[in-house]
């Protein structure tokens, strides 16, 4: 998922539109962690990336995402992008 979310609505509030965007975003990591995995895979990765813009995105952790979604809400941002790929990971056996 690679999208800009606005944070403007001529008839929904601000709140509204903060809480259909993490229900989005919780929808589309929920779906993809429920996809079949490949052999010698054991769960979905995922990286992440956050900005005001496109070009200003940095990596975030997975479990950030709602704060920055909040932070752009306590901004007064226009609109915001996120990015989030999955990738296949594999679990470090420790000894």
């Amino acid at each position: 998922m690679k999208k800009t979310f606005p944070l403007t609505h001529p008839k929904l509030n601000l709140a509204r539109l903060v809480e259909a965007t993490k229900h989005e975003v919780k929808k589309y990591i929920k779906r993809e962690r429920n996809k079949k995995l490949p052999k010698d895979v054991d769960f979905w990765d995922f990286d992440c990336k956050y900005g005001h813009s496109e070009q200003e995105a940095k990596t975030i952790h997975l479990s950030a995402i709602n704060k920055c979604i909040d932070e752009a809400e306590q901004l007064g941002l226009e609109s915001f992008y996120l990015e989030i790929m999955v990738k296949p990971g594999i679990r470090n056996k420790s000894e």
